[in-house]
């Protein structure tokens, strides 16, 4: 492994109204992974959820796995997101908003929080929905690739990132681009998978700084979460909510 890279594990943690999420960061002693400043699998049943709250200064996906998420803010936006859907919303200045489970069973999935840079902390904010039929996914000979942010997507951020859905059987390889001053972040729901010859198993992160390739290979049938994005490289303040 080279130098600049590392592994981490989620913590459990509690969140909102008595939703249960796995987070990466922020932590204590590990805020963010510039331009990436929140990462949290999470696992919410019907009566929990993220109540009406406030947030500025950065932008928000919300991939749901499984179940379905309301959503619904002070821009007049109300929306129910499906498995595979995503909800992105840019806080910019500011918004309120809340983000409600399915009324039964439970909803999955990840929330991945971009930062802005300074020079576009103030935009106006935004919502977009964009459902699970509208993303493109590649056959592999081993799996499959869903591009969340990338070409062919619909899906739009300030901050230009790759984010990737990948499913591997087992045995399976894939093998993704990193480019020169990138940061990139994989991160395994399900299974057991080496990346770049490193174990990983559910609940563990490979975080990299290297523009060598990312070569990923699944000992078992494995799900992994990628997200690559080139850091702003300023000053970043984050305090609930808030990223300022």
């Amino acid at each position: 492994m080279n130098q600049d890279n590392f592994i981490r594990t989620a913590t459990a943690t509690m969140e909102g109204d008595g939703a249960e999420v796995r987070r990466l960061f922020p932590i204590p002693r590990f805020m963010n992974f510039d331009p990436f400043v929140l990462w949290d699998h999470f696992d919410i049943g019907a009566g929990a959820g993220f109540p009406e709250h406030p947030h500025r200064g950065f932008e928000a996906i919300t991939y749901v796995f499984e179940g379905g998420m309301q959503h619904a803010d002070n821009l007049g936006n109300t929306s129910t997101v499906g498995p595979l859907g995503v909800q992105r919303f840019t806080a910019g200045r500011g918004i309120v908003h809340s983000e409600m489970p399915a009324a039964t069973g439970h909803t999955r999935g990840i929330q991945l929080w971009i930062n802005l840079p300074q020079r576009l902390k103030h935009i106006d904010p935004e919502y977009q929905q964009v459902d699970a039929q509208a993303f493109p996914e590649e056959r592999l000979p081993h799996g499959r690739l869903r591009t969340l942010m990338g070409p062919g997507s619909p899906l739009r951020l300030h901050t230009p990132i790759r984010y990737y859905d990948l499913h591997l059987d087992s045995g399976g390889s894939h093998t993704l681009p990193m480019q020169p001053g990138e940061h990139g972040l994989a991160y395994v729901v399900s299974g057991n998978a080496r990346i770049n010859g490193t174990e990983l198993e559910a609940g563990m992160a490979w975080f990299g700084q290297a523009a060598a390739p990312l070569e990923i290979h699944a000992d078992t049938a494995a799900r992994l979460m990628l997200v690559f994005g080139t850091p702003h490289g300023e000053p970043i303040y984050q305090h609930g909510p808030y990223v300022d």
